[in-house]
């Protein structure tokens, strides 16, 4: 395995803190999320208490990021980049 480079590290940096909060937060994923909490509640199972903990939640969001760059580098820096890119949108956006 090769180290990726610093331009890389810091794309699924920035990546994995969007995909995290869409997980977590986001409006348009609440479906999903509710359906996973009426089958494994937050409080009683691991599996729901992942989607309300962003801490949780960016540990697997990361590694899938760079599991990914490992099988094609192409891909993780399209996929990333375009959430790496809402992310700071999102960010200049909340500050106007």
């Amino acid at each position: 395995m090769t180290t990726p480079d610093f331009f890389l590290f810091v794309l699924i940096c920035l990546a994995t803190a969007r995909l995290t909060r869409l997980i977590t937060t986001d409006q348009i994923l609440s479906p999903l999320r509710d359906r996973v909490w009426k089958k494994w509640p937050p409080e009683s199972s691991k599996i729901g208490y992942v989607l309300t903990c962003d801490w949780c939640t960016s540990m697997w969001a990361s590694s899938a990021l760079v599991l990914m760059s490992i099988i094609s580098t192409t891909l993780v820096v399209v996929v990333a980049s375009v959430l790496a890119a809402s992310l700071v949108a999102g960010a200049i956006t909340a500050r106007l």
